[in-house]
């Protein structure tokens, strides 16, 4: 199984395999990057393969973060998943950025959740967060959403919770505003296809893959598609 993510603030490969005894084993890269996800992401799937000792053709399933996040980083990402699994003739499964990053987090933080709900709340600039709130076994409890941190709390309520991500320390110092319980954590974690490439096999395969926008871009065509002050 090849897994990808290119979502946020890095860009990650991996792929997971069984060897003949079979036994489960990972060829691994992430590299944080603020920008170059589209150019970075298929020389590091070459290159993961080629650790690995793998053809594309071995491949079985494509796995690939769906958003939210940067609209390049989604659209860079979930191309490539695409355009691999028509390549290879084999089925292509996606996860949000937000339940690849909840996983990540339940292997972090372990027992010391205790009862809280788990919420990542990753940076979505302009005061607002990309939010979605899991159960202690990674099931989403809602679909991601865009907020403000004061939105992103009352989307929390009164649930002890346990906040993760870039935007962990906003979210939980609004649910403490509020009145609610809450500790931020983990404020680095960015989606790892690591941990994609171990869900992919519980997910199920879909007949085209599409990013998720919970947001409307920050640049759109203006109406009839003339620059202003261009000459007809």
């Amino acid at each position: 199984m090849l897994a990808l993510d290119a979502c946020f603030g890095a860009v990650s490969v991996a792929v997971r395999w069984q060897d003949a005894p079979g036994r489960w084993q990972m060829r691994h890269a992430l590299e944080r990057r603020e920008r170059g996800h589209a150019e970075r992401l298929m020389p590091m799937l070459a290159d993961v393969m080629q650790q690995a000792g793998l053809a594309f053709c071995d491949l079985h399933r494509i796995a690939a973060t769906v958003g939210p996040g940067s609209f390049t980083g989604v659209r860079t990402g979930v191309a490539a998943a695409r355009g691999l699994a028509l390549a290879c003739g084999v089925p292509v499964v996606g996860a949000t950025s937000l339940a690849v990053m909840a996983r990540q987090a339940l292997d972090l933080i372990g027992a010391a959740r205790g009862e809280r709900v788990l919420a990542v709340a990753a940076d979505a600039r302009r005061d607002m967060a990309y939010l979605q709130l899991f159960d202690g076994t990674g099931r989403a409890l809602g679909e991601p959403l865009v907020a403000t941190p004061r939105d992103a709390a009352a989307a929390i309520g009164s649930r002890p919770a346990i906040v993760v991500g870039s935007g962990a320390d906003a979210v939980a110092a609004a649910v403490k505003a509020a009145g609610g319980a809450a500790e931020a954590a983990l404020p680095d974690l960015e989606p790892d296809a690591q941990a994609l490439a171990v869900l992919a096999a519980d997910l199920a395969p879909v007949d085209a893959l599409r990013p998720l926008y919970v947001r409307e871009p920050d640049v759109k065509p203006q109406a009839g598609g003339l620059l202003t002050g261009a000459a007809p």
